[in-house]
């Protein structure tokens, strides 16, 4: 734990000194900040996250397409353009943030690109939400999948196993599969699993 806490340390003064830095080169006010994770807690390395209760009352670790896996914070920082200490439930993804790069940046987006950009968001304008959002995952011994629509969430661990179906908004700890309560819903999710992924020699579909 005390190595956490180290880490922890380094990581605010690194921060500290980059903002510092833009400061000093004169670039504060034209410089948009991000910082956020790639995934929720893990337990590699002997960390513990329970212990610091690190992903809350969110279900999951890294390498879980639940919550606990998947649900990061993203803070963001444009003096002057952002106004401080709003808070946004937005949901958007990795994948949205080439499109809000290239929209800060005043381009067009590439044709190839579908993330959504969240520049409005950022800047309390009205924001274009999307339909849903796709996760696979490929290191168990069959492809893990999960969708969310709106506060809808369908979970599958594994492609051998059933979609498991939660409410975020009465669930966000994804404790009560509602999935038999809620059929059509399930099959929606179902359809989307199916046409949100393109197939890749890569990381070929594992039943």
């Amino acid at each position: 734990h005390a190595a956490f806490a180290a880490m922890v340390t380094y990581l605010d003064d690194k921060a500290g000194e980059l903002m510092a830095k833009l400061q000093q080169l004169g670039l504060d006010e034209n410089t948009l900040v991000l910082f956020s994770s790639d995934n929720g807690p893990h337990l590699e390395g002997g960390a513990d996250p329970d212990y610091f209760d690190s992903n809350g009352p969110l279900r999951g670790y890294k390498r879980d397409l639940y919550e606990g896996g998947i649900r990061v914070p993203l803070l963001a920082r444009w003096r002057g353009r952002i106004r401080p200490q709003q808070v946004s439930q937005h949901v958007s993804a990795f994948w949205d943030f080439p499109a809000t790069a290239c929209e800060v940046a005043g381009i067009k987006k590439p044709r190839h690109l579908d993330g959504l950009s969240y520049l409005p968001t950022l800047l309390g304008r009205k924001q274009k939400t999307r339909d849903y959002l796709y996760w696979e995952f490929h290191e168990g011994a069959s492809t893990a999948q999960a969708v969310r629509m709106g506060d809808w969430k369908g979970v599958r661990p594994s492609s051998r196993q059933p979609l498991e179906l939660y409410d975020l908004l009465t669930d966000l700890g994804e404790t009560r599969d509602v999935a038999a309560q809620h059929p059509a819903v399930v099959r929606k999710i179902e359809r989307i699993m199916k046409s949100a992924r393109t197939e890749s020699a890569v990381w070929p579909f594992r039943p």
